[in-house]
């Protein structure tokens, strides 16, 4: 894909929060939403090692950016050696190679951690070649680990928009306070907000102790639709609209404007 010198930035929106609040079903939503507009190219990243994003979306994700990480690593290690203007050329190759594509939506998978061993300069490159994918795209919308650092180390250096999930759990919120008061010192970004899940009523709402670190900008509501799709492991990009994906829909044109 040529790069438009003259395109704009990308909105580069990065999911995260507790495991099991149901951040891999909102990330698939947003990409449906935002998928509605057919002029619009939207890139989803799947970053955590669950890969559960690919079902979500109706991808296979059978090849991740940490297989050719390794298989690079393997090639280190048996002491072939390319200089870095040949190792990013090959590298950029196999990362578009591994992207799969669907009318107006694209899909990468970074797959699990690294293994153990410091390849810092290999992260580096990968990285880099993300980011210059990225530009492709109007949107980015990354379904991330409950720690953003991982965001600023296997996939973007910065995010335009964090977008921070929790459920109504005193777990959940606690995970999104402590996301909070160090999310400016593990990721670079421009606008943080939080999204409630799988909440019964504005009461509900109401009764939460929210930090007020990340400022609220909507609520879920519970929705036997989206849960029945999230069992049978359904794509959620063929289901129809619903309360919650018309609340994630609200949420998403005030946050991302």
């Amino acid at each position: 894909m040529e790069q438009d010198n003259k395109q704009k930035k990308p909105f580069l929106i990065a999911v995260c929060g507790k495991g099991g609040v149901g951040k891999t079903s909102i990330s698939a939503i947003i990409i449906k939403i935002l998928a509605e507009k057919a002029d619009k190219r939207i890139l989803a990243i799947d970053a955590d090692p669950a890969v559960g994003q690919a079902t979500a979306l109706g991808f296979k994700g059978e090849r991740t950016v940490n297989d050719i990480r390794n298989d690079l690593i393997g090639r280190i290690e048996k002491g072939e050696s390319e200089n870095r203007q040949a190792l990013l050329a090959a590298l950029d190759y196999e990362v578009m190679a591994a992207l799969e594509e669907r009318e107006n939506i694209a899909f990468l998978a970074i797959g699990r951690p690294e293994k153990e061993g410091c390849y810092c300069k290999v992260n580096s490159m990968l990285r880099d070649i993300i980011e210059s994918v990225a530009r492709n795209f109007d949107y980015v919308v990354i379904d991330g680990e409950a720690g953003i650092e991982q965001v600023n180390r296997r996939v973007l250096s910065t995010v335009t928009h964090l977008l921070l999930v929790s459920d109504a759990s005193a777990k959940g919120l606690k995970v999104i306070e402590t996301i909070g008061s160090v999310a400016g010192q593990a990721v670079h970004y421009e606008k943080a907000g939080l999204l409630l899940n799988r909440i019964r009523s504005e009461e509900e709402k109401n009764r939460l102790s929210l930090s007020p670190a990340i400022p609220l900008i909507g609520w879920i509501p519970e929705d036997d639709g989206i849960r029945e799709a999230d069992i049978v492991g359904q794509n959620l990009m063929e289901i129809p609209h619903c309360p919650a994906i018309e609340a994630v829909k609200r949420a998403i044109n005030n946050f991302v404007d």
